[in-house]
């Protein structure tokens, strides 16, 4: 039998009793994959488990797959120089901005850490470029924490990057095409502005671009 408590923000706890079998093989069982609500009104199917996860995906906890790496595959990773982050995507990265004022928009937390061996291949490098938005909130929130200087295990960071905000750790990012109103459009408007942002999206509709989970990727440099 299943127990549902659900909280203002429209999330919700589910408690199951007399649970027979360990969480994790009930949930690979009877789960299903949570793909965002603008994929097939998130009713997600046998594929998604194939096709919505990365080639170097490890750890279990996160709400979605970071879908700026579902362009690299085990190849491509081979031929370059790579540090892997983690930061376990929550529900509340589909969530827009509703305040009239994005200064007053208070944003979801989300669990990331930096491994010793990650930290020490970012401060060797010249020219760090993240692939994802996940990616640079980790980057970005430890740099500001202590600029690489530690390495981090499993801490919360709700860092809100927008235009307005400077950011320090990459030189570029590679990044899908996001949603209108949301965070993470607002974190690639703190890369490059504003106007550059709307500039490049409607380039990328004329050349009919596709957009969002499952979409093409673009590499923006920080102004």
């Amino acid at each position: 039998m299943a127990k549902i408590t659900s909280f203002a923000d429209e999330s919700f706890i589910v408690r199951l009793d007399n649970l027979h079998i360990p969480l994790m093989d009930y949930l690979e069982q009877f789960g299903m994959v949570p793909i965002p609500p603008y994929i097939r009104k998130g009713n997600s199917d046998e594929e998604d488990k194939k096709t919505y996860q990365t080639t170097f995906a490890k750890e279990v906890g996160s709400t979605a797959a970071p879908t700026a790496g579902l362009h690299f595959t085990s190849e491509l990773l081979d031929s370059l120089n790579t540090a892997y982050v983690t930061l376990h995507v929550g529900m509340g990265t589909f969530k827009p901005v509703t305040t009239p004022d994005i200064r007053d928009f208070k944003i979801h937390e989300e669990c990331f850490s930096l491994t010793e061996e990650a930290r020490l291949k970012i401060i060797e490098s010249k020219n760090v470029f993240a692939v994802g938005t996940t990616t640079l909130r980790t980057l970005e929130t430890t740099y500001l924490k202590n600029q690489f200087k530690e390495n981090i295990h499993h801490e919360m960071t709700s860092i809100f990057l927008y235009p307005g905000k400077e950011i320090y750790s990459v030189r570029g990012l590679i990044t899908n095409f996001h949603l209108p109103k949301s965070s993470l459009l607002m974190l690639v408007s703190a890369m490059i502005g504003r106007e550059k942002t709307l500039s490049l999206y409607a380039e990328a509709i004329r050349h009919e671009y596709r957009f969002f989970s499952y979409g093409d990727a673009m590499l923006i440099l920080r102004k």
